[in-house]
């Protein structure tokens, strides 16, 4: 596992201390219980990820480790409704502070204006973290093997289905592929971004896509700039796309998206 990504999940370690001190586990649980998550039709991104065609889930970050700031002005509210109103089949927000310069309060202020199915995309590494996202009015948890073990998996992916959440599983390699297949997973999500140089090769996708299960979704992520590069994804049976970047940097995010799927 790559330095940043080590450091990643061990600031989620601090953050979710640092969250327990106000509200425990247990209040949680009973928050989620209780009625007091927004009311979102059960699994919908993936119901919606299982259209025909490739999907776009579209994604909304201020910064990242490798590139640093993206984007100076970030109206994320706005950014959000554009890919809304462009059709956007999904939405990812960041809600990692440190590196990412995302935030709880992001995602949900995004939440409150779009209905859009939204991906809460972070550093899980504990249980308390989904029903944080079950309560933010999350549709999707990401979950990434790499900072993961086999039973943490199928324990975080369990208490996704008893909340009615998705959860896109990410691999990097062979080894983690055959670890969301062994747990289930779903949806299956390819980073084509090497964690250790941060070198980006869609090749990655299209090696793993031969070997994943055939009933799981699967969604190839990072390093996807042209509608070749969709093209070439639609090619070997992807059945969606994660687009940060390329449309972050884009002063006309809807054209971009447009552009992206080869819209006449």
């Amino acid at each position: 596992m790559s330095t940043i990504l080590n450091q990643l999940a061990q600031y989620a370690r601090v953050r979710v201390a640092a969250d327990m001190e106000e509200n425990s586990l247990d209040v949680l649980r009973q928050l989620c219980t209780g009625g007091a998550a927004p009311v979102r039709e059960p699994f919908q991104f993936e119901k919606t990820l299982r259209k025909p065609g490739v999907s776009f889930i579209c994604e909304v970050k201020k910064a990242s480790p490798s590139k640093g700031v993206i984007a100076e002005q970030f109206p994320y509210v706005q950014i959000a409704q554009e890919y809304e109103q462009a059709g956007a089949d999904c939405i990812s927000c960041l809600t990692e502070p440190k590196w990412f310069l995302g935030s709880d309060e992001i995602f949900q202020e995004i939440r409150a204006n779009v209905d859009t199915p939204m991906l809460r995309k972070d550093f899980m590494v504990d249980e308390y973290q989904i029903y944080q996202a079950k309560l933010m009015g999350a549709d999707a948890v990401l979950l990434i093997c790499a900072i993961l073990n086999l039973e943490q998996l199928k324990k975080y992916l369990k208490l996704c289905d008893n909340l009615c959440l998705s959860a896109m599983v990410e691999v990097h390699n062979e080894q983690e592929l055959q670890m969301a297949a062994v747990v289930g997973a779903r949806i299956i999500g390819v980073n084509n971004r090497n964690l250790r140089d941060f070198s980006v090769d869609t090749g990655n996708s299209r090696h793993l896509r031969a070997l994943a299960p055939a009933d799981a979704l699967f969604v190839a992520e990072s390093g996807i700039q042209t509608v070749q590069d969709v093209h070439q994804l639609r090619q070997i049976g992807v059945d969606a796309v994660l687009v940060g970047e390329s449309l972050m940097r884009a002063a006309h995010k809807s054209k971009m998206l447009h552009k992206l799927r080869g819209d006449r």
